[in-house]
C-alpha cells in the first residue's frame, strides 16, 4: 500500500459539518478499492483540505473521490516522515519545486536554521514528500500560520503556501 496525498480546494469554502458529511459519503465505498483514510487536514477558511489514505495507488483514491462527490481533486504517492513529536498540526506548509529535489539536502536547511523554528515557538511534527520529489507538504505546531510563515523566511526555505488548519481523524467520527 501507498501513501496517497488527495488535495482539494473549495470555493467558496466549507464548515467543519461540510467535510464531516462528505467523508462519512465516502467511508462506504473505500473498502471496494481497498482504501484506508487516515487523516485530514481542513484550512481554517474551509477553502484547503488535505487528506491522506493508504491505498494501492492514485487512481484508487480518485475513484472513492468521484463516488462522494469531491471536487478540484489532485492525488499523489509519496512518503510519510514523522518525527515522532506529538501534537495535532496547526500548520501547514505547502513547498513545490521545479526540479526534482532531496529530502536529506531540504532537511538540512531546516535544521541549520532549526533557532528560527524556536524563536518563534514553532515544532516540525510531519512531512508528506511526493514520490516525483517536486512536492512536500509540511505540518507543524505553532501559535499561528505567520509564526511559520516568519520561521519560513528566516530559515530560506522554499514555500508555496502556509495556512492554519483543522485535523481530522477517526476519533473525530466516534462511529
Amino acid at each position: 500500500m501507498q501513501h496517497i496525498l488527495l488535495e482539494r480546494q473549495f470555493d467558496p469554502g466549507i464548515s467543519a459539518e461540510d467535510f464531516m458529511a462528505m467523508a462519512r459519503d465516502g467511508l462506504d465505498c473505500m473498502p471496494l478499492y481497498r482504501v484506508s483514510w487516515r487523516e485530514s487536514l481542513m484550512s481554517n477558511d474551509g477553502s484547503r483540505l488535505l487528506c491522506r489514505f493508504e491505498a494501492p495507488d492514485t487512481e484508487a483514491v480518485r475513484r472513492v473521490a468521484r463516488e462522494a462527490f469531491s471536487r478540484a481533486r489532485i492525488a499523489w504517492a509519496g512518503t510519510v516522515h514523522d518525527t515522532g513529536r506529538e501534537g495535532a498540526p496547526a500548520v501547514v506548509v505547502e513547498r513545490r519545486f521545479t526540479t526534482p529535489v532531496t529530502l536529506e539536502a531540504l532537511q538540512a536547511r531546516e535544521d541549520a536554521a532549526a533557532w528560527c523554528l524556536e524563536q518563534h515557538q514553532v515544532t516540525f511534527l510531519r512531512t508528506f514528500f511526493s514520490q516525483d520529489r517536486k512536492r512536500m507538504i509540511c505540518l507543524y505546531l505553532a501559535p499561528d500560520a505567520e509564526s511559520v510563515r516568519q520561521a519560513q523566511r528566516q530559515a530560506d526555505m522554499p514555500v508555496e503556501r502556509v495556512w492554519s488548519c483543522r485535523g481530522f481523524t477517526e476519533r473525530d467520527f466516534g462511529d
